[in-house]
């Protein structure tokens, strides 16, 4: 059984799981805001002891890569570097996409094998970062930065049902109105529900470079100019 750290500070939300063969020894999150350089040191130590109290070593870290908030992202894939240098063991990314997926698909609500399912995490306006998968988390759409308009969709939304989730898709629930797509308000991608995406990735050796691997963003950083900034 292998020991996977897990990490998100993809969103507002700050969380941080670690576990094995499928069960969570210890989690911890926060929701009060982006409290990420605060807290995750914190928690990471809190799920290190636990391991440490029942005999376990940890084997990997897994840390969510995006997309998502830029600062967040960057704080969580800097802590698991230097603690995957310092404990010599590997690091493992995953798509934050593919987790707020995997977290609706074991929420306990009744799908169909055709139900197609489109997360959205809120970029600027009316932009989100998006993709689609199928019940098998198979890419149907791949990960993008798309503005939504009322005809977003449309081609898969004609022959599918398509469930939308995520902190990006709130806004746009009055602009998307086919009868055929349906809204689940309040995902948040979770460290506790990283686990079976760290484990696979973990049995087919999908390790990412220590030295090179930088958050996926899928577009270029921007930078705001403070509206009372004076030159």
């Amino acid at each position: 059984m292998a020991i996977i750290l897990n990490i998100d500070t993809s969103t507002d939300v700050c969380s941080v799981a670690v576990g094995g063969d499928g069960m969570i020894i210890s989690h911890f999150e926060d929701y009060e805001g982006r409290n990420h350089a605060s807290l995750l040191s914190g928690f990471i130590k809190a799920c290190l002891d636990r391991i440490s109290e029942i005999d376990l070593k940890l084997d990997a870290v897994a840390v969510s890569m995006g997309p998502g908030s830029y600062t967040g992202l960057r704080i969580g894939l800097s802590e698991v570097k230097g603690l995957c240098f310092a404990l010599n063991i590997p690091l493992i990314g995953v798509n934050t996409l593919k987790l707020l997926t995997t977290s609706v698909m074991f929420s306990g609500k009744d799908f169909s094998d055709k139900t197609l399912f489109c997360p959205m995490i809120d970029a600027r306006r009316m932009e989100v970062f998006t993709a689609i998968y199928d019940a098998a988390l198979d890419e149907v759409l791949s990960p993008q930065p798309m503005i939504i308009s009322a005809e977003s969709f449309s081609n898969f939304l004609d022959s599918n049902e398509i469930w939308f989730f995520g902190n990006g898709s709130d806004k746009v629930r009055e602009i998307i109105t086919s009868p055929n797509a349906s809204f689940i308000p309040d995902i948040k991608p979770l460290a506790t529900d990283m686990l079976a995406l760290s484990e696979m990735a973990w049995m087919k050796k999908e390790f990412l470079d220590l030295a090179y691997s930088t958050p996926w963003y899928f577009k270029d950083f921007q930078s705001t100019v403070p509206k009372n900034k004076v030159f």
